[in-house]
């Protein structure tokens, strides 16, 4: 249930355009997400800082298909997590990056 509120979270954010991440499990999820659009393959097991310093060079450069992406990238920029690392991180991760339905809200 906590991974579908965080996978609804982020995907509202990015097709309202509005707020910021509030918590790693968004972090984890929008950071799967944007792996799997930009083409990158981060190690499974991640910790939020490593997570943060992997994407942040593709954050920089990367221009975005649509306004949706852009934002996406804007939330994960702006993001400033704790350390604190928890399994279902890992699962939301991997739904980012096996993401089927790329904006839909359900």
């Amino acid at each position: 249930m906590v991974a579908l509120v965080a996978r609804q979270s982020v995907m509202l954010k990015c097709n309202m355009q509005a707020s910021v991440m509030l918590g790693n499990y968004e972090f984890y999820y929008g950071a799967g997400l944007f792996c799997k659009i930009a083409g990158l393959t981060p190690k499974e097991d991640i910790r939020p800082k490593e997570l943060k310093e992997f994407l942040s060079p593709e954050l920089s450069k990367f221009s975005g298909r649509d306004e949706k992406e852009r934002y996406l990238v804007k939330l994960l920029k702006n993001y400033e997590g704790s350390d604190e690392y928890e399994q279902e991180m890992k699962e939301l991760l991997l739904w980012g990056l096996k993401e089927e339905k790329l904006w839909e809200v359900n």
